[in-house]
């Protein structure tokens, strides 16, 4: 589903939705939440997730103003059970973003570089450093959680389980 409202490409921003599981009922409740953050209705393409019995998954391409991933992420995290990422890539002004959702470890996002590097704020490197120091969670711990790894380890098993799937690249060529 591509989202068109502004024609001035420097607000314009690309991405990918990957809902790596979801109940088959949630499906139709996903797909209304991707709608009414693209202001249009998607249609997503689903297949059994061969990592959870009885879940579906799907991916989807998109374009839309910047700031459209932040508002994918929140819609598909209010319906709990679904484990997605939606990345939206570095823009002329906007540096990119990337949300991860699990029902175990909840929400992660971080800010991502024009090289798809995480970028992690200063201050929550301080915090980290601090936390660590006063007995707190070890540094290696807290750096790893910053970069988002314990959900990546969660969500590895069901990209690699779903490396036949097909993506749909809806990008206008301009």
């Amino acid at each position: 589903m591509s989202a068109r409202l502004d024609t001035n490409s420097n607000s314009q921003a690309r991405g990918m939705i990957f809902v790596h599981s979801a109940p088959a009922a949630l499906c139709p409740h996903i797909e209304w939440a991707i709608g009414a953050a693209l202001n249009g209705r998607p249609t997503l393409t689903w297949t059994a997730q061969p990592a959870e019995s009885g879940s579906q998954r799907a991916e989807l391409s998109w374009a839309s103003p910047i700031g459209t991933g932040a508002a994918i992420a929140s819609s598909l995290q209010k319906l709990g059970r679904v484990r997605f990422e939606v990345t939206e890539e570095p823009s002329a002004g906007s540096d990119g973003q990337r949300y991860c959702f699990t029902p175990s470890l909840g929400a992660f996002s971080a800010v991502v570089g024009v090289h798809g590097d995480i970028l992690v704020p200063e201050d929550r490197l301080k915090h980290a450093v601090a936390t660590d120091a006063l007995g707190g969670e070890p540094i290696y711990k807290g750096l790893e959680r910053l970069l988002g790894v314990p959900w990546d380890e969660e969500l590895d098993v069901f990209r690699h389980a779903s490396e036949d799937a097909p993506v749909r690249w809806l990008h206008q060529v301009v």
